[in-house]
């Protein structure tokens, strides 16, 4: 009863975090307004503003302050853009093919774009911005690590190579990469906007050289400044503030009060059951198996993530093409699967070990749910709360049962890293020379196989169970209540189809 009770007064904390924004009360538009004491007319309205951080980096590959990354695709753009459906839309890129093998790719830029310092866009310098986003310090160096070269095209200024290590059937799903002219802190971009002023009065201006020539709602966007954290809460609950990009469920939360609406777009974070394969009770698949049908994902998804999440039996998000509706169904949630076989399956009077970082209130309660669901079936789960160090190490030492994972997967939805014999987040030690070669057949399919290929993976996951996956974790975009409409965010970029945007 004691878990039960913290189980649900977790949730009634998380659903009054939900419920702050977006609800039913006094409308505040952002619009900052006096009266005089002689009745005079309220002040002008705040116009429609953005957050900055002026102390880090701007730059949108070399960067990591996430404020500043939002306002990357009003400046910047990429090859392609991954859109709400997971599959690559070109964007600077004109036409692109690959080899028989997979192995080169080749790409043609679109003519007549330049950066927003006049300099045309070249296929040196989009060469020269991937290479940079290969490089340690970069935030694309984990996906682009099957890159062996970037090459530019010694005849056509507009065309250059990806070489690749390892054959790749979705690699455009892996260049929604910004590119940048440079390696500075404000490097140009070919977006719709370019950075203008300084000091008190930096704003982003809309380009009238922009080459997509769409019609934008904004002529200009002034930058709120923002040292710390907590300005950034009271600028956005004072208003000055007009929108901010957030993970609601991400650990260390902020709070925001007042009255503001909530934009939720899909993304590849996945939220999931580990097995410890290697030793005790779960290195029996049919005891995985079990387990798996026995958590009710829809609870995980409505109370302890407040909805800002979509259920998931497959390790693919359910908008992607990759996404097998009839294996998602065979996975539903069957706990007497469980209930029903604990002594066969060698679980009767058993007691698991359920580890968890203690720092993420989120993923605190979900396990805390997912032991109640699972002692509803009959077997008994002691929640281990760790810091992530501990956790981390817990992990790596193989002293666990179970355990409440969380990974951003690559927009293509590679799972070697979590499910492969050699895959660094492969923590319950499970190998398949099976699993393996299906893997790397869904790796190198091209995009009109992969379903097929993603299907036969499935199947053998279904029988081995080495993960339960439980969500998605969505995004959020929040804005001030009535401010805009219209919006239509994505992963990567929030004011995607800003063209229709309406701002009061």
């Amino acid at each position: 009863m004691k878990r039960l009770s913290a189980l649900l007064l977790g949730a009634v904390l998380l659903l009054s975090l939900a419920a702050c924004g977006g609800g039913e009360g006094a409308a505040s538009s952002g619009a900052a307004s006096s009266q005089a004491g002689d009745g005079s007319a309220a002040e002008e309205a705040v116009p429609f503003t953005l957050p900055v951080f002026l102390d880090f980096s701007l730059h949108p590959v070399l960067g990591a302050n996430r404020a500043n990354l939002t306002l990357s695709p009003l400046l910047y753009e990429g090859l392609f853009q991954v859109d709400g459906s997971f599959q690559a839309v070109p964007v600077l890129c004109e036409r692109w093919s690959a080899s028989e093998d997979l192995l080169t790719w080749t790409f043609t830029l679109r003519a007549g774009i330049t950066f927003s310092n006049g300099e045309a866009l070249t296929a040196q310098a989009a060469a020269a911005a991937l290479e940079l986003a290969r490089t340690a310090g970069s935030r694309y160096a984990g996906r682009l690590a099957d890159v062996a070269a970037v090459t530019a095209s010694e005849d056509d200024p507009l065309t250059f190579t990806i070489t690749l290590t390892r054959p790749n059937g979705s690699l455009p799903l892996l260049l929604d990469i910004p590119i940048a002219l440079g390696e500075g802190d404000r490097p140009f971009g070919t977006g719709p906007y370019t950075l203008a002023g300084g000091g008190d009065g930096l704003a982003l201006v809309r380009r009238d050289d922009w080459w997509q020539g769409t019609a934008l709602p904004l002529e200009e966007i002034p930058l709120y400044e923002v040292s710390r954290s907590d300005e950034l809460i009271y600028a956005f609950d004072a208003g000055s503030i007009s929108l901010l990009e957030v993970d609601l469920m991400a650990t260390n939360t902020l709070g925001y009060g007042g009255n503001y609406q909530t934009w939720d777009y899909a993304t590849t974070d996945l939220v999931y059951l580990g097995f410890n394969a290697r030793s005790g009770p779960c290195q029996d698949p049919q005891v995985r198996q079990a387990i798996a049908r026995a958590v009710d994902r829809t609870p995980l998804v409505q109370t302890t993530y407040a909805s800002h999440a979509v259920a998931s039996p497959l390790p693919v998000h359910p908008d992607s093409p990759l996404y097998d509706q009839g294996a998602a169904d065979r996975l539903s949630y069957a706990p007497e699967e469980l209930a029903g076989h604990l002594a066969e399956l060698g679980l009767e009077g058993a007691t698991l070990t359920l580890l968890v970082n203690s720092e993420n209130e989120a993923k605190a309660s979900a396990a805390d749910l997912i032991a109640y669901q699972l002692e509803s079936a009959g077997l008994a789960v002691q929640v281990e709360r760790l810091p992530f160090e501990d956790f981390t190490a817990a992990l790596a030492a193989g002293t666990f049962d179970l355990y409440l994972g969380e990974t951003v997967l690559t927009a293509d939805f590679d799972l070697a890293p979590l499910l492969s014999s050699a895959g660094s987040l492969n923590y319950g030690g499970w190998t398949a020379s099976a699993a393996d070669a299906l893997l790397s057949v869904l790796h190198a399919a091209p995009e009109e196989e992969k379903p097929r290929a993603a299907a036969d993976l499935f199947a053998y996951l279904e029988q081995q169970t080495p993960i339960a996956p439980l969500l998605f974790k969505n995004g959020s975009v929040l804005t001030q209540w009535g401010r805009v409409s219209g919006l239509d965010p994505i992963r990567g970029n929030v004011f995607c189809h800003l063209e229709n945007w309406t701002v009061s």
